[in-house]
């Protein structure tokens, strides 16, 4: 028989479908019945903002913070030297100091919409420790805790060498510091929760056992499910590009418009985990059909638009959706790509790529197919033709592209 939570956090993860594994249920439970616990993810800083792929582990944040407990967002500052090779197929580029430390402005900036700072949430670097470590000290005190046969047996190991890809032993040293971590953080910060999904399953296990370890301190680990569409697809990916969750990234409307195209079957699982409306009523939006389902969709990309960039934004790019689909016309907030003379040849340049450069497809194959498949529109007139050509007057004012009926982005010279 499942157990059945009696915290709020362990109540809320699973009613919601947070929860994929945990290391010991029943004793967590008794831990943030007992008291305030303190829980922790870690996010390496590889870009200046964090898409919809991480959406998941900053919603566990928040709903740890909203059931009592205290939240701690670890920026990767040591880490993101390193690269994290959990669910890679190659090593990522190095980031040198300075890139790092602008690209965890940036996504403080995401948490700040998120957590509220002034009530306990905190954010932490782990560059605080890891960058003055003593490699060979490191080595003597931790390394011996750690065997090679296990460490090959993990995912994120195993996967990469049975797909014959090259794993540096600078990422091999990725799990042994993220366990660091979870050991400096519980021994700093009286932290006793590790979160994360579910490639880092055994990340997280090598934490608690190396706290449990050196500190001797009863420590626990929780993982989300892998998360995938209802088609399979990933999830914080389109044709533009990834959803960053920063404006400056991608506009609000953009951002609202990818939740207002959630598949039907996959309405009731996002608003879950998504937004904050209750049980029932995700239960009740998700069970619309036909028609009354797009009604859904629209409270779906309001209530993650109104968490991620304020709900006057998202009131905004409602209405901006609504003079488009509804009247026809041209909605302030749609996405502006402003052409170049360099964009344009001699003869100007042709609509497939005017829906490239738009963002509507991701290469000239597939605005072609779009075009042949009667899906493409210009000033709401269908283009009928992948080589015809715009010229620099023609896109001087703005012309308004559709890519079916859901998507639109205007151009301009």
């Amino acid at each position: 028989m499942a157990y059945t939570p009696r915290s709020e956090f362990l109540n809320v993860l699973q009613s919601r479908g947070f929860l994929a594994d945990c290391s010991d249920m029943e004793g967590l439970d008794e831990q943030l019945r007992s008291g305030v616990v303190t829980g922790y993810i870690g996010f390496d800083a590889t870009a200046d903002s964090l898409h919809i792929g991480s959406l998941i582990q900053i919603m566990m944040l928040r709903w740890l913070q909203k059931t009592g407990h205290r939240p701690i967002a670890l920026m990767g500052g040591g880490t993101t030297k390193i690269g994290d090779p959990s669910g890679k197929d190659e090593a990522r580029q190095l980031l040198d100091n300075e890139a790092i430390g602008r690209n965890i402005e940036g996504i403080r900036s995401v948490f700040d919409k998120y957590l509220d700072f002034d009530s306990g949430a905190m954010m932490a670097n782990n560059a605080d420790w890891l960058d003055e470590l003593n490699y060979v000290e490191f080595l003597r005190d931790y390394g011996r805790h750690f065997t090679i046969n296990r460490m090959l047996a993990f995912d994120s190991v195993k996967l990469r060498l049975e797909r014959e890809q090259p794993l540096t032993f600078l990422e091999f040293n990725y799990m042994l510091l993220q366990a660091y971590d979870f050991m400096e953080l519980n021994k700093r910060h009286g932290c006793v929760l590790q979160m994360g999904g579910s490639d880092q399953w055994g990340n997280i296990v090598n934490g608690i056992d190396l706290t449990r370890r050196i500190n001797r301190a009863e420590v626990f680990g929780v993982t989300t499910p892998l998360l995938t569409r209802a088609d399979g697809s990933k999830m914080g990916k389109s044709v533009g590009g990834a959803i960053w969750l920063n404006e400056d990234k991608l506009s609000a409307y953009e951002f609202w418009q990818y939740w207002r195209n959630t598949l039907d079957a996959d309405v009731e699982k996002f608003l879950k985990l998504f937004t904050e409306l209750p049980l029932d009523e995700c239960a009740r939006l998700g069970a619309l059909e036909g028609a009354e389902i797009n009604d859904a969709k629209i409270v779906l990309a309001n209530e993650v638009t109104a968490l991620a960039h304020g709900r006057a934004a998202a009131e905004a790019a409602a209405a901006t959706a609504r003079e488009v689909f509804e009247k026809g016309g041209v909605g302030e907030d749609l996405p502006t790509v402003v052409l170049t003379d360099a964009d344009f040849g001699d003869d100007g340049i042709s609509a497939a790529q005017l829906f490239v450069k738009a963002g509507l497809a991701a290469s000239g194959k597939e605005a072609k197919r779009l075009i042949a498949g009667g899906g493409a529109q210009a000033d709401d007139a269908p283009v009928t033709d992948a080589g015809q050509m715009f010229s620099r007057e023609a896109v001087a004012g703005t012309v308004k592209l559709s890519a079916g009926k859901k998507r639109h982005a205007l151009v301009k010279s």
